[in-house]
């Protein structure tokens, strides 16, 4: 049943693919021969129907490369950008392939002189019909993503869930699946083979039976998935369950317990053949850090761009309160573990540590001068450190960088305090946004780094960004 179900969701997105990619492509000919402001190069409009064939090429080259993008594969998981993202890359790449594909079936026209004349298709045409199509296509997927979400609310569309094992990692994985009514799971029991827990709930969800149930109550319930989330020690009924539950209809799913232990993100990997697990994988690698980079860049250089003019002003309001230095460097600890020099516009009077050596600033600091109070309280005293974004030493999302002086008291107290550096550091981040900068609980930083690290998306950096701009500079300043 659930195979079936999977087949017509497929459906939907590939009917949905096509009809955009069609749309994607009449507005791209209107827009290319029907728009006199684009119709620069051209005396006449050239043959349509010669364009037209290039459609059905078109169709089976976008359904196939989405296809093996993975863009008609059932995951409730998936947010909107990446897969805003992966239907862009999938198109870029059927536009190349069927660029080929015109340049191995060249055609020609006769000419006014009776001579073969070739006949080149419109690469502005091209350029509009890709671009239509990503935001067409992205649109629909939204729409369906949209209705779908909406039906699974509603109690529709669900997939139910039986998790072998009513343990601590049981119980989490079954109070994890039912925060996300959205992604249309329904978990409809446990099976434990403690007598303890039958009948038990825990969080809601009932234990229906015993591990050698498992068969029976998979019919029973229609169950669609089974995770199983079993500890360590249990390594032969394990295997005993997964032989079951393999003979039956279902999705299986393990959960192992190792992955109490897992620093980061873990990832199985293949080493010969052979899987290993990755206890700390970190989601900022290939190309996820190719378009945080690019991300990074284009911030930085329109923010410097449109910042430039301001420079001069505040620069001129430091110096003259005190004849100070404008700009204050200190060293700090980034991607990796390695120093580097973080730049800030100079908010304390000169030499402030010269006595007291590295300290925390507090609220409302002496050492603070008129303007550098309204910097900070405004986070002006950062915009320097977009220098350290362009030069790659910082992002602009991520955790804060601490000073070398701090990351050796803080490592040998707080447990995994050092996973926050690898990822670059940032101006601003999940923790700041939330509060938690300056004189505040390292462990609640910490907390709310790791979380950042984890579950790092393009998504996650723009609602930074936005929550930053909203009322991150004002609120999060001391």
């Amino acid at each position: 049943m659930i195979s079936s179900r999977y087949r017509f969701i497929s459906l939907v997105y590939v009917v949905s693919d096509v009809l955009a990619t069609v749309l994607a492509f009449l507005l791209a000919w209107q827009l290319r021969f029907a728009t006199e402001s684009l119709r620069f190069a051209h005396t006449e409009i050239p043959n349509f129907g010669r364009y037209l064939t290039l459609l059905p090429v078109a169709l089976v080259l976008w359904v196939i490369v989405f296809y093996f993008h993975g863009l008609y594969q059932s995951r409730r998981g998936r947010s909107g950008v990446d897969e805003a993202l992966t239907v862009t890359v999938a198109v870029i790449l059927g536009m190349v392939l069927l660029s080929v594909f015109i340049v191995l079936n060249k055609q020609v026209d006769i000419g006014p002189t009776g001579t073969p004349v070739p006949f080149t298709y419109s690469r502005v045409f091209l350029a509009l019909f890709a671009a239509l199509d990503v935001i067409l296509v992205t649109t629909g997927r939204l729409v369906i993503r949209g209705r779908l979400r909406s039906l699974r609310r509603r109690g529709l569309n669900l997939q139910r869930i039986l998790v072998v094992g009513a343990g601590v990692l049981g119980q989490d994985v079954a109070r994890k699946l039912q925060a996300h009514a959205e992604l249309g799971f329904r978990v409809e029991g446990f099976v434990d083979d403690d007598p303890a827990k039958l009948g038990q709930r825990f969080g809601g969800t009932p234990v229906v039976g015993t591990l050698d149930e498992i068969a029976t109550k998979i019919q029973e319930l229609d169950v669609d998935q089974v995770y199983v989330a079993m500890p360590l020690g249990a390594h032969e009924r394990i295997l005993e369950v997964l032989r079951v539950v393999g003979s039956e209809c279902v999705e299986v799913k393990m959960v192992p317990d190792i992955l109490q232990y897992a620093t980061l993100r873990a990832q199985f990997e293949d080493l010969d053949g052979t899987p290993v697990i990755n206890l700390s994988q970190v989601p900022l690698r290939g190309w996820s850090s190719l378009v945080k980079r690019g991300m990074d860049m284009a911030i930085a250089a329109v923010a410097v761009a449109g910042l430039a003019p301001l420079l001069p002003l505040v620069a001129a309001a430091i110096w003259i309160e005190d004849k100070g230095a404008i700009f204050y460097r200190q060293e700090r600890m980034g991607l990796d573990g390695k120093p580097f020099w973080i730049w800030k516009l100079r908010s304390m009077r000169a030499n402030a540590e010269s006595t007291s050596g590295p300290v925390w600033a507090i609220k409302n600091d002496p050492r603070r001068t008129l303007v550098g109070s309204f910097l900070r309280r405004w986070s002006i005293d950062e915009l320097p450190q977009l220098w350290n974004v362009l030069k790659g030493e910082m992002s602009i999302v991520g955790p804060r960088p601490e000073r070398p002086a701090f990351v050796r008291e803080f490592k040998h107290q707080i447990p995994q305090y050092m996973l926050r550096h690898k990822v670059k550091a940032g101006i601003t981040g999940w923790a700041q946004v939330h509060g938690w900068r300056g004189n505040t609980s390292i462990r609640k930083r910490i907390q709310y780094d790791l979380y950042y690290i984890e579950n790092w998306s393009l998504g996650l950096d723009l609602k930074i960004l936005w929550m930053t701009l909203r009322h991150g500079l004002y609120r999060s300043a001391y």
